[in-house]
Protein backbone atom coordinates (compact mmCIF):
# COMPACT_ATOMS: atom_id res chain seq x y z
CA UNK A 1 0.00 0.00 0.00
CA UNK A 2 1.47 3.21 -1.06
CA UNK A 3 1.83 6.19 1.28
CA UNK A 4 1.31 9.72 0.34
CA UNK A 5 -1.37 12.06 0.21
CA UNK A 6 -4.88 10.43 0.39
CA UNK A 7 -6.70 11.08 -3.11
CA UNK A 8 -8.64 14.60 -2.41
CA UNK A 9 -12.59 13.96 -1.59
CA UNK A 10 -13.92 15.88 -5.11
CA UNK A 11 -17.89 15.41 -4.34
CA UNK A 12 -20.11 18.22 -3.93
CA UNK A 13 -21.58 18.80 -0.59
CA UNK A 14 -24.02 21.39 -1.69
CA UNK A 15 -24.80 19.00 -5.09
CA UNK A 16 -25.55 16.14 -2.36
CA UNK A 17 -27.63 18.40 -0.03
CA UNK A 18 -29.28 19.77 -2.77
CA UNK A 19 -30.35 16.28 -4.01
CA UNK A 20 -31.53 15.27 -0.59
CA UNK A 21 -33.66 18.07 -0.34
CA UNK A 22 -34.98 18.07 -3.63
CA UNK A 23 -36.02 14.40 -2.93
CA UNK A 24 -38.16 15.09 0.16
CA UNK A 25 -39.38 18.25 -1.30
CA UNK A 26 -40.34 16.00 -4.64
CA UNK A 27 -41.89 13.31 -2.13
CA UNK A 28 -44.12 16.21 -0.71
CA UNK A 29 -44.51 17.71 -4.22
CA UNK A 30 -46.00 14.35 -5.27
CA UNK A 31 -48.89 14.04 -2.29
CA UNK A 32 -49.81 17.94 -2.71
CA UNK A 33 -50.61 16.76 -6.64
CA UNK A 34 -52.69 14.07 -5.58
CA UNK A 35 -54.72 15.59 -3.27
CA UNK A 36 -55.00 18.73 -5.69
CA UNK A 37 -56.23 16.35 -8.73
CA UNK A 38 -58.66 14.81 -5.89
CA UNK A 39 -59.48 18.75 -4.91
CA UNK A 40 -59.75 19.48 -8.89
CA UNK A 41 -61.79 16.55 -9.81
CA UNK A 42 -64.67 16.53 -7.56
CA UNK A 43 -64.89 20.38 -7.72
CA UNK A 44 -64.36 21.30 -11.02
CA UNK A 45 -65.75 20.05 -14.43
CA UNK A 46 -62.45 17.64 -15.06
CA UNK A 47 -62.83 15.85 -18.48
CA UNK A 48 -61.94 11.85 -17.29
CA UNK A 49 -59.90 11.90 -20.13
CA UNK A 50 -57.58 15.16 -19.04
CA UNK A 51 -57.36 13.56 -15.60
CA UNK A 52 -56.21 10.56 -16.61
CA UNK A 53 -53.59 12.09 -18.87
CA UNK A 54 -52.49 14.33 -15.30
CA UNK A 55 -52.44 11.50 -13.59
CA UNK A 56 -49.99 9.25 -16.04
CA UNK A 57 -48.17 12.16 -16.88
CA UNK A 58 -47.37 12.45 -12.90
CA UNK A 59 -46.33 9.22 -12.12
CA UNK A 60 -44.22 8.84 -15.06
CA UNK A 61 -42.64 12.11 -13.31
CA UNK A 62 -42.23 10.36 -10.16
CA UNK A 63 -40.00 7.60 -12.22
CA UNK A 64 -38.16 10.02 -13.69
CA UNK A 65 -37.23 11.81 -11.04
CA UNK A 66 -36.55 8.87 -9.18
CA UNK A 67 -33.93 7.99 -11.47
CA UNK A 68 -32.41 11.15 -11.85
CA UNK A 69 -32.18 11.89 -8.10
CA UNK A 70 -30.49 8.53 -7.99
CA UNK A 71 -27.90 8.82 -10.75
CA UNK A 72 -27.49 12.14 -9.62
CA UNK A 73 -26.05 10.89 -5.92
CA UNK A 74 -24.37 7.96 -7.44
CA UNK A 75 -22.41 10.05 -9.73
CA UNK A 76 -21.57 12.60 -6.83
CA UNK A 77 -20.83 10.44 -4.29
CA UNK A 78 -18.64 8.09 -6.45
CA UNK A 79 -17.50 11.34 -8.43
CA UNK A 80 -18.22 8.83 -11.55
CA UNK A 81 -19.22 11.44 -14.25
CA UNK A 82 -21.42 8.65 -16.68
CA UNK A 83 -24.40 8.64 -13.54
CA UNK A 84 -24.10 12.43 -13.39
CA UNK A 85 -24.73 12.65 -16.77
CA UNK A 86 -27.55 10.74 -16.92
CA UNK A 87 -28.60 12.47 -14.12
CA UNK A 88 -27.92 15.83 -15.93
CA UNK A 89 -29.85 14.21 -19.23
CA UNK A 90 -33.52 13.18 -17.11
CA UNK A 91 -32.92 16.85 -15.60
CA UNK A 92 -34.28 18.12 -19.20
CA UNK A 93 -37.67 16.00 -19.23
CA UNK A 94 -37.99 16.67 -15.33
CA UNK A 95 -38.28 20.64 -15.81
CA UNK A 96 -39.89 20.02 -19.24
CA UNK A 97 -42.79 17.89 -16.89
CA UNK A 98 -42.33 20.65 -14.09
CA UNK A 99 -43.31 23.06 -16.68
CA UNK A 100 -46.02 21.47 -17.90
CA UNK A 101 -47.82 21.07 -14.23
CA UNK A 102 -46.80 24.92 -14.16
CA UNK A 103 -48.72 26.31 -17.23
CA UNK A 104 -50.45 23.51 -19.47
CA UNK A 105 -52.71 21.07 -17.53
CA UNK A 106 -56.09 21.55 -17.63
CA UNK A 107 -56.61 23.58 -14.51
CA UNK A 108 -53.38 25.68 -13.00
CA UNK A 109 -54.40 26.45 -9.03
CA UNK A 110 -52.29 29.23 -7.42
CA UNK A 111 -50.61 26.58 -4.54
CA UNK A 112 -49.66 25.13 -8.21
CA UNK A 113 -48.24 27.37 -9.53
CA UNK A 114 -46.19 28.25 -6.24
CA UNK A 115 -44.61 24.89 -5.94
CA UNK A 116 -43.65 24.37 -9.53
CA UNK A 117 -42.10 27.51 -9.47
CA UNK A 118 -39.74 26.13 -6.09
CA UNK A 119 -39.27 23.37 -7.91
CA UNK A 120 -38.10 25.01 -10.88
CA UNK A 121 -35.38 26.49 -8.58
CA UNK A 122 -34.28 23.60 -7.18
CA UNK A 123 -33.22 22.57 -11.17
CA UNK A 124 -31.66 25.87 -11.76
CA UNK A 125 -29.43 25.29 -8.66
CA UNK A 126 -28.84 21.43 -10.02
CA UNK A 127 -27.97 22.25 -13.06
CA UNK A 128 -24.95 24.75 -12.22
CA UNK A 129 -23.78 22.13 -9.46
CA UNK A 130 -24.14 18.88 -11.91
CA UNK A 131 -21.78 21.47 -14.59
CA UNK A 132 -19.10 22.54 -11.81
CA UNK A 133 -19.45 18.75 -10.98
CA UNK A 134 -18.84 17.66 -14.07
CA UNK A 135 -15.83 20.31 -14.60
CA UNK A 136 -14.56 19.18 -11.30
CA UNK A 137 -15.11 15.43 -11.72
CA UNK A 138 -11.36 13.50 -12.97
CA UNK A 139 -11.92 11.54 -16.24
CA UNK A 140 -10.33 8.17 -15.05
CA UNK A 141 -10.43 7.18 -11.38
CA UNK A 142 -7.29 5.39 -10.54
CA UNK A 143 -7.33 3.21 -7.29
CA UNK A 144 -4.51 1.98 -5.85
Amino acid sequence: MARGKPPPVLSLTPLEILLILNGWYYAAYFVAEILLFIYKSLLLPYAHANLALDLVLLFLYLGVEIMRIFFGSKGNLTQRKVPLTISLMLLGPSAIMAVYYLLLQTYVLRLEVTINAILLVFYVFELVLYIVGLMSFPSVFIAD
